[in-house]
């Protein structure tokens, strides 16, 4: 993936989880539907994640395409 189609891999993944957040506006989501949101903003992490280390990679003069989208374990983990 390049940049740009990670970039709209983010924009899909962020409108999902907003329509389903405005499908439940005064309502709460159902436990799949939280486990649901939940892997989106998960993935939506992994992309901004290989999205940093392609930019990395591109400055350093490196390969921007031998990043790899990382394990969601590792990129929850990351502090903010």
């Amino acid at each position: 993936m390049d940049d740009m189609q990670i970039v709209a891999e983010i924009n899909r993944l962020v409108e999902t989880e907003h329509r389903l957040e405005r499908a439940h506006i005064g309502r709460g989501l159902s436990e799949s539907e939280m486990r649901f949101l939940r892997a989106v903003e998960v993935h939506i992490d992994q992309c901004w994640d290989l999205l940093r280390q392609r930019r990395a990679r591109r400055s350093a003069g490196l390969d921007p395409d031998q990043a790899d989208a990382r394990d969601p374990a590792v990129v929850e983990q990351y502090r903010q």
